[in-house]
């Protein structure tokens, strides 16, 4: 069986603010890292792993934006510094280049 543990601002990785309410961010999943809004209005839990397509992500996601403001160009470029983020992370943990 496999736990969700207790979500707080505490459990992200990495978080890139698209607006004052709103931000994608990286946090550990099951073995992976997943990415997805940090506030999830119609489905809690809605995000992909790090590995995805970028545009894939986006999409899976993009039903959580809350943010009419915020557009898909902006999305899209902070799932990608996430992923660069979390690429590089991997990287260094592992003690070689991604």
């Amino acid at each position: 069986m496999a736990l969700t543990p207790l979500i707080t601002e505490d459990y992200w990785m990495f978080r890139v603010r698209l607006s004052p309410s709103q931000a994608i961010v990286a946090f550990p999943k099951f073995g992976t890292i997943g990415i997805g809004f940090a506030v999830e209005e119609s489905s809690w839990n809605t995000n992909l792993p790090y590995t995805c397509e970028t545009e894939r992500i986006y999409e899976h996601i993009a039903r959580n934006k809350g943010d009419e403001s915020i557009t898909c160009e902006d999305c899209v470029a902070a799932i990608r510094l996430i992923q660069d983020a979390v690429e590089d992370a991997v990287a260094a943990e592992s003690g070689g280049a991604a």
